[in-house]
């Protein structure tokens, strides 16, 4: 079992940064892959980027390439999204989540068997 926990998300202007936490209870996080994904009013809940069990391989979708960086810190149990150049396009419920069976890097949502409450990003023009 594996419990997520983000950091409270924010309000911030276009071109700013902001980072991301989710902290993780449980055995199974050193093992597990990791993602975060994010949810737009009316939209589907797509990946933003992903990252595999030892931090040495991510991936990243290609509206937030360059833009957004994934990381991991074992020892914490922590998984860390840092955002920079933000747009207003990039307002959504941000969500992460946990694979703790991954093959390599996990991209599909359904792969993911558990997720964090969700926290607010919202970016102003």
């Amino acid at each position: 079992q594996v419990q997520l926990v983000e950091s409270r998300g924010g309000l911030v202007q276009a071109g700013g940064s902001l980072r991301l936490s989710c902290a993780a209870s449980g055995r199974t996080f050193n093992g597990a892959g990791m993602g975060w994904f994010r949810q737009a009013p009316g939209k589907e809940r797509d990946i933003v980027a992903a990252i595999n069990w030892s931090g040495s391989t991510t991936y990243y979708a290609d509206s937030v390439k360059g833009r957004f960086t994934i990381s991991r810190d074992n020892a914490k149990s922590t998984v860390y999204l840092q955002m920079n150049s933000l747009k207003p396009e990039d307002t959504a419920v941000s969500y992460c989540a946990a694979d703790p069976t991954p093959v390599g890097v996990t991209i599909t949502l359904r792969e993911y068997d558990y997720w964090g409450q969700g926290t607010q990003v919202t970016v102003s023009s």
